[in-house]
């Protein structure tokens, strides 16, 4: 693996939650980033859900305090996109070949979406120890993480899709889990009137209930 791709895992590991963002105007992205730096969580997965994703990027680009990634990449299309406009990472809610091969191209770490023993085995085939754990709770939970464990030993996972402030403790201190994402401190409502005071609070909170191991 690449020495950034490693760094950039290294990164997400030490700040154990990526948050899981959706902007839907560009302006909001700053305040955004500025908010989760604030509040203990100096990451953001911006997620292609949204037109004003790219942009978003763009203007987080050139930050040092903030690990800005892509989420919700789906094509190569917007892996060339994303790192074109900066993303450090890319996040996929499920595995392509074709994604894992561009970003491959590119030198960017991806986390593959698996849900199953057959995606996890594509992605330890194409070369990767990382992957996205999705939809964690619909897809068992932490019992279903363990019996991916057993047969992928080498395989560390970030649990998303479910994972909120009660449980993220709980994944966290699963072996094969080396970070988790969640929007709980990121809400779409609270961005969208402005409330970027939520977004530090919610996000200390977070961190402190980590620190304290509840």
């Amino acid at each position: 693996m690449p020495r950034d791709q490693s760094s950039v895992f290294d990164r997400l590991g030490a700040i154990r939650v990526v948050p899981v963002v959706v902007l839907d105007e560009v302006s909001q992205a700053a305040p955004v980033a500025d908010a989760l730096v604030a509040g203990g969580l100096p990451c953001a997965e911006i997620t292609f859900r949204t037109p004003a994703a790219e942009g978003a990027l763009l203007a987080l680009a050139g930050r040092s305090d903030i690990l800005v990634g892509a989420g919700t990449v789906i094509s190569v299309d917007q892996v060339d996109r994303a790192v074109a406009a900066g993303a450090r990472f890319l996040v996929s809610p499920g595995f392509s070949a074709d994604v894992v091969r561009r970003a491959g191209e590119l030198e960017v770490p991806i986390l593959p979406g698996v849900a199953t023993a057959t995606e996890a085995q594509a992605a330890v085939v194409a070369g990767l120890d990382r992957v996205k754990f999705f939809p964690a709770e619909r897809a068992g939970g932490l019992g279903m993480l363990s019996a991916l464990s057993g047969p992928f030993p080498g395989l560390r996972f970030l649990p998303s899709g479910g994972v909120t402030l009660s449980n993220v403790s709980a994944y966290l201190a699963h072996p094969a889990v080396f970070a988790v994402g969640g929007s709980w401190m990121v809400p779409r409502a609270r961005v969208a009137a402005g409330d970027f005071e939520a977004v530090t609070r919610l996000a200390a909170q977070t961190v402190a209930a980590l620190d304290s191991g509840s």
